[in-house]
């Protein structure tokens, strides 16, 4: 079946001397994986493999057989052009972290058009914004919205929450209670909007920890989850 769909890039792999095999995130379909033949030696083709670097918008028509194999991509058009991810050092490490973190986490092939929107804007929003080095963190905890594990706010006030349930409680029920600094952060990124989180004042040492706490909370309630390798490199730069 013929299919026009948006698309977002979330890993570019060499297949062969010339191939790549592409992995998106459809609007239509879900997770669908792509084999562009002889992208990386023809210089006449419509495809070029600059159009598949991580969290590139896509439209695309492409050819779905639905079998579970590969399938094929017929046209592409990257849009909107990012105009600052790709050159941005820091923002390229962010792209490559969430790339890496969305592979982990959307497990399904399935439509989700709540978050395909989600992550349209979110990306969208990250190539234009001047203050970003807490996106990947907001970003994190808004993701368990569309994947099936947002922390339950019901009981918000509670000093305690526990990764393991995604739950504030009063009482430290297991080891995976926390009632720190973390705690504190991840109320502030469920209550306020994107632009008070993204504006907290977080210095290097805080960001690390919240992130490997979040780590830990996909961790828990993601099974095969693996940790993203580029962290290191993120660690570095935020």
């Amino acid at each position: 079946m013929l299919v026009h769909t948006r698309a977002i890039v979330i890993q570019s792999i060499r297949y062969s001397e010339a191939d790549l095999i592409v992995k998106c995130f459809t609007q239509s379909d879900g997770l669908k994986s792509y084999l562009c033949r002889n992208i990386l030696k023809s210089k006449k083709g419509k495809l070029k493999a600059s159009m598949f670097q991580v969290l590139t918008q896509l439209d695309l028509v492409a050819k779905h057989k639905d079998k579970g194999t590969l399938e094929n991509i017929r046209e592409a058009k990257v849009n909107p052009p990012y105009q600052h991810i790709p050159t941005d050092v820091y923002k390229s490490s962010i792209a490559l972290f969430l790339a890496e973190m969305l592979r982990n986490t959307i497990q399904e092939e399935e439509k989700n058009e709540a978050l395909f929107h989600f992550l349209e804007e979110s990306f969208t929003s990250l190539d234009t914004m001047k203050n970003f080095a807490n996106f990947h963190l907001w970003f994190l905890v808004k993701l368990t919205q569309y994947v099936g594990f947002y922390p339950n706010t019901e009981t918000l006030e509670a000093p305690f929450f526990n990764l393991l349930d995604g739950d504030f409680q009063i009482f430290e029920t297991n080891k995976y209670c926390i009632s720190n600094t973390n705690t504190y952060l991840l109320k502030q990124f469920l209550e306020q909007t994107p632009a008070e989180a993204l504006a907290l004042k977080l210095n290097q040492t805080q960001r690390k920890s919240f992130l490997e706490m979040m780590l830990l909370y996909y961790e828990l309630q993601l099974q095969g989850f693996r940790k993203p390798k580029s962290l290191d490199i993120l660690y570095q730069l935020f």
